[in-house]
């Protein structure tokens, strides 16, 4: 995933999203309203990283408010899995993409796009396809269903150049077992943003979540 520049004027900017957080928050939106205040409330526990997955009618919309309105959040899209899908997001504002898996035509059409993409992975052979249309950086998903941190480190014994962020059954008292591998650049996480926090709009109790993740990575 390439750098982006522009996520802190004036400062050093990241090699990869990957490194601009050491979990990035997993979101769905059901209500657009809730997107921008959300978004505000993980910035300011120190996560201005968003992946807003596109599981609901609201997806685009939320991604396109976050976007327009809290430009400090760098908001990507998730569960992209399609083509189609890709360039809706990105239409609609995202700065990167995150893919659960990619067959060999998502791999083409997310490597041919201008912005930094994550696609999924959950076996040794999709790394490899994933490496060989050009990303070193990939998601593996689910974690916890695909073996954990002891799958993780058989494969970073085989496939070192590759970089990880890790997603799906991990939780606040696992995370930091994953970061502990040296090819695990992040985590990806549902439990900074509690369905029922969102719904009661306890935006304090997510800035909360979010401060606690920001000193998880070694």
């Amino acid at each position: 995933m390439s750098v982006l520049a522009d996520q802190q004027a004036g400062a050093a900017a990241p090699g990869s999203v990957l490194d601009l957080v050491p979990v990035v928050p997993v979101v769905v939106v059901d209500d657009v309203a809730a997107a921008v205040p959300l978004a505000r409330a993980l910035a300011a526990g120190g996560v201005p990283v968003v992946e807003l997955t596109l599981r609901t009618p609201a997806a685009l919309d939320a991604i396109r408010a976050i976007a327009t309105e809290v430009p400090e959040v760098v908001i990507g899209a998730g569960t992209v899995t399609t083509p189609g899908q890709a360039d809706a997001a990105l239409a609609a504002g995202a700065r990167f993409l995150v893919s659960p898996g990619a067959t060999a035509g998502l791999l083409a059409h997310l490597a041919a796009l201008a912005v930094p993409c994550l696609p999924g992975t959950a076996t040794v052979s999709e790394v490899l396809a994933a490496r060989e249309a050009g990303f070193t950086e990939v998601k593996h998903f689910p974690a916890e269903a695909s073996g954990g941190t002891a799958y993780l480190k058989a494969v970073g014994s085989v496939l070192p150049d590759v970089r990880f962020c890790p997603t799906g059954g991990i939780v606040a008292s696992t995370a930091g077992e994953y970061l502990a591998l040296p090819h695990v650049a992040c985590v990806g996480g549902s439990w900074l943003t509690p369905k029922d926090a969102v719904a009661a709009a306890d935006w304090a109790r997510i800035t909360a979540l979010a401060a606690a993740t920001v000193a998880l990575r070694p």
